[in-house]
C-alpha cells in the first residue's frame, strides 16, 4: 500500500504545480506579438524597442481579465540596454549600439510565475544600426502635382533636410550642409531648408552631404569634437504645362488628296495626344478618341478626305501636369473643281467672247463697204473666196446660193441680182 500511496501522492503534486500555468497553454496560439522600432539608428544614439500582445483575430478575441499575469523576455546581445518600462500588455527598452550592422532583437510572453513554460506569443525584428546620419531629404512646391517625383520649371521648391535623431543625440551638434542640384548650381549653408527654382524640364538628381559636429567627453575625461556625416538624394523630373497646341496645315482642300497637319505641342513630354475629324469644333470626351502615346513635341497627322465639306480638326493633349485642346478648320472642295483659280479661265472666255463679237461687227461693216464699192471682184479672185470662204463671209444663205449657182452653169439661177449704184 506504500508505494500506491506514494505514487498518487506524487502525481497530486504534480498537478498541483501544473495548475498556476494552465491559462498560458490554454492562452498559447490565441494571441502575437507586435514588434515596432523608432530605428534605424547612428552608433551612440539611443533607439526604442516596443513589443504588445494583441489577438490574433484582429481584436475581436477578449484580452486576458489579469494584465500582470504575463511577462515579457527580452533577447537583444550585443546591443546595450539602457532602459526598460511595461505597461498593461506591452514593454519597451531602450538600446545603444556602439558598432554599425543589424541586430536581431527578439521578445516573447510567458506566465508571470514560469518563464521556462511554452510562450504565449513571441515575435522578433532587426535592428539597423549605422555610423552615418540617419534622415530623409525632402522636396516640395506650391503646386500640388498627383504624379509623385513631378515639378514645376519656373516654380519655386523647397528643399529640406529632416535628421531622424528620436533620443535628441545630436541636440547639441552643429550641421553644415553641401548641396548640389544636379543642374550645376551648388551651394553650403547652415540652414536645413533652402529654395530653388528649375527653368528647364528634364530629370534632376539633388545631392546632399550633411556634416554633424559636437564636443564629447571621452572615456579619459578629456573633451573632444566628434563628427559624424551623412549623404542623401532625391530624384526630381521638372514638367512644363501645356501652353497650347500649334497647327500647321492648309484649310483648302480638294478630295482624294493627302493631306498633312503639323502639330506643335507648347509643353514637355513626355505627352498623350488623341484627334477626330467632327463637323464643328467641340471638345473631345474621355473615350471619344484613341490616345497616341508621343516622346516628343512635335506629331504630323495625315489624313486624306474622300467627301467636300467643312470639317474640323478637333485635337486634345495632355501631359503628367495639364491638358489643352485645340482646332483647325478645313475646307474640302472636289477635285475637278478650284475655286482658287475659278475666275482666270472664266475672264479669259469672256474677253475671247468679246474679241470675236468685236471682230465679227466689224468685219460685216468692211464687207458691206467694199460689196457697195466694187460689187464685181475679179474672177479668179472672187471664184476661189466664193468657193473657198463663201459659207463663212456671206451674210446670207441667198448670196451663198447665187454664187453656187454662178459657178455651176447647168443649174439656171433662181433670180437675178439687183445692182445699185449711188452717185
Amino acid at each position: 500500500m506504500a508505494p500506491v500511496s506514494c505514487s498518487r501522492l506524487r502525481g497530486l503534486l504534480w498537478l498541483a504545480c501544473l495548475l498556476p500555468f494552465a491559462p498560458a497553454r490554454a492562452d498559447a496560439g490565441l494571441y502575437e506579438l507586435s514588434i515596432t522600432t523608432d530605428g534605424p539608428a547612428t552608433t551612440g544614439a539611443e533607439v526604442a524597442v516596443s513589443a504588445s500582445l494583441v489577438s490574433k483575430d484582429n481584436g475581436s478575441l477578449a484580452q486576458p481579465p489579469d494584465t500582470h499575469f504575463y511577462r515579457f523576455h527580452w533577447i537583444h546581445t550585443p546591443l546595450m540596454l539602457t532602459g526598460k518600462t511595461e505597461k498593461d500588455l506591452s514593454s519597451t527598452i531602450r538600446l545603444v549600439g556602439d558598432v554599425p550592422g543589424d541586430f536581431s532583437v527578439s521578445a516573447w510572453v510567458t506566465a508571470v510565475d514560469c518563464w521556462m513554460c511554452q510562450p504565449v506569443a513571441r515575435s522578433s525584428i532587426v535592428l539597423p544600426i549605422t555610423e552615418l546620419l540617419v534622415g530623409n531629404l525632402i522636396v516640395s512646391q506650391n503646386t500640388s502635382l498627383p504624379w509623385p517625383s513631378s515639378y514645376l520649371t519656373n516654380t519655386a521648391m523647397k528643399v529640406f533636410f529632416l535628421i531622424h535623431d528620436p533620443s535628441n543625440f545630436f541636440k547639441t551638434a552643429s550641421f553644415l550642409y553641401s548641396w548640389d542640384f544636379g543642374d550645376g548650381t551648388q551651394m553650403v549653408t547652415e540652414d536645413s531648408v533652402v529654395y530653388y527654382n528649375y527653368s528647364r524640364i528634364g530629370a534632376y538628381t539633388v545631392r546632399l552631404r550633411v556634416v554633424a559636429e559636437w564636443e564629447q567627453t571621452k572615456a579619459d575625461a578629456t573633451k573632444g569634437i566628434v563628427q559624424k556625416t551623412g549623404d542623401f538624394s532625391t530624384a526630381l523630373k521638372l514638367q512644363e504645362t501645356l501652353r497650347g497646341i500649334q497647327v500647321l496645315g492648309p484649310t483648302l482642300i480638294r478630295t482624294f488628296q493627302k493631306t498633312t497637319v503639323t502639330l506643335n505641342f507648347l509643353g514637355s513630354p513626355p505627352l498623350t495626344m488623341c484627334w477626330r475629324l467632327k463637323p464643328e469644333c467641340l471638345p473631345l470626351e474621355e473615350g471619344e478618341c484613341h490616345p497616341v502615346s508621343l516622346a516628343s513635341t512635335a506629331y504630323n497627322l495625315t489624313h486624306t478626305f474622300r467627301d467636300p465639306g467643312d470639317y474640323c480638326f478637333c485635337i486634345r493633349a495632355d501631359n503628367v501636369i495639364s491638358k489643352t485642346h485645340q482646332y483647325h478648320r478645313v475646307q474640302v472642295w472636289p477635285s475637278n473643281f478650284q475655286p482658287a483659280i475659278f475666275a482666270f479661265p472664266c475672264a479669259t472666255l469672256i474677253t475671247m467672247m468679246l474679241a470675236f463679237i468685236m471682230y465679227m461687227t466689224l468685219r460685216n461693216a468692211t464687207q458691206q463697204k467694199d460689196m457697195v464699192e466694187n460689187p464685181e471682184p475679179p474672177s479668179g479672185v472672187r471664184c476661189c473666196c466664193q468657193l473657198c470662204c463663201g459659207p463663212f463671209l456671206l451674210e446670207t444663205p441667198s448670196e451663198y446660193l447665187e454664187i453656187v449657182r454662178e459657178n455651176h452653169g447647168l443649174l439656171p439661177p433662181i433670180y437675178k441680182s439687183v445692182k445699185t449704184y449711188t452717185v
